[in-house]
């Protein structure tokens, strides 16, 4: 466990790769920038993001190729192979997938990001190289391919595992927000401009309040995404784009108009008595 921890520490702070990375983001942002393309590949329309579904294709494709390499022999050589060439088929989406969701991180999680990257290339290349040997006839170098290239991607995927379970990439950042179902008095309604977010406190979770065409709206502050202060955002067309990576949401009822989030954005209700803005989490 200490050897493990010193790498990923040693990789988090190898500000050496930022060379490699930040252009590399750079250039997969300007490629995801329409709409309905960071929409696809963040899942956006499926309430949550699609990079770790699709992994399970490639991986399991190719960890039953090994499976059957190991106790079926020559009778099973045509079917390892077929299940090669289907994981490296669906590698394709689940790296673009994957680069979409990477190229709007920064700092430690972008550096692991790039040698997660980095391992999972290696291991496709590797299961590409054992395909076409088994395609030549030489199944035993094709058995020996693909063990490489899924130990390759098995290291991808521990790494995949620190970026979302260690360093919280591509979780919901409201998931643990738990305030009191009883209404909360969290503004004086003059203080609630028309396109301009002002941030209040709700039993203890930090919202943002703005009128929209004269309706007043309440959405959680922390952006699902990334954590990001969301009542800092650019108010726009009945939206709120968070400040951090641009994702958008709906003032009226929350939902994601335009990635990386892929989680819906959470509303309050919301009444006015006495001069008081009044919300509760719906």
């Amino acid at each position: 466990m200490k050897v493990l921890n010193a790498i990923m520490e040693m990789i988090e702070s190898g500000r050496a790769l930022d060379q490699f990375s930040e252009p590399l983001a750079k250039g997969v942002r300007s490629l995801t920038e329409p709409r309905l393309v960071k929409n696809a590949l963040s899942g956006s329309w499926l309430g949550h993001q699609l990079h770790p579904m699709l992994t399970d294709i490639p991986i399991g494709a190719w960890s039953m190729a090994t499976a059957l390499d190991l106790t079926g022999g020559q009778d099973s050589a045509a079917a390892a192979k077929r299940l090669v060439g289907l994981g490296a088929l669906a590698a394709v989406p689940t790296a673009l997938s994957g680069a979409s969701d990477w190229s709007e991180e920064h700092g430690p999680p972008q550096r692991v990001g790039l040698v997660h990257a980095a391992a999972n290339s290696i291991g496709l290349t590797l299961q590409l190289a054992s395909w076409a040997a088994r395609a030549k006839g030489h199944r035993k170098t094709g058995v020996l391919l693909s063990f490489a290239g899924l130990s390759s991607v098995g290291v991808g995927g521990y790494l995949g595992g620190h970026l979302s379970y260690v360093q919280g990439v591509g979780v919901n950042h409201t998931a643990f927000e738990s305030p009191d179902e009883q209404w909360c008095d969290i503004a004086a309604v003059d203080e609630v401009e028309e396109d301009t977010a002002l941030r209040a406190d709700a039993d203890g979770v930090a919202v943002m309040v703005v009128k929209d065409d004269g309706a007043i709206c309440v959405l959680s502050a922390t952006c699902t995404h990334a954590g990001g202060p969301l009542d800092e955002g650019e108010i726009e067309d009945h939206c709120v784009r968070c400040p951090w990576h641009g994702s958008t949401f709906s003032l009226t009822d929350g939902s994601v108009v335009r990635g990386p989030a892929s989680v819906d954005q959470p509303t309050w209700d919301v009444k006015v008595e006495n001069g008081r803005v009044l919300a509760r989490q719906g």
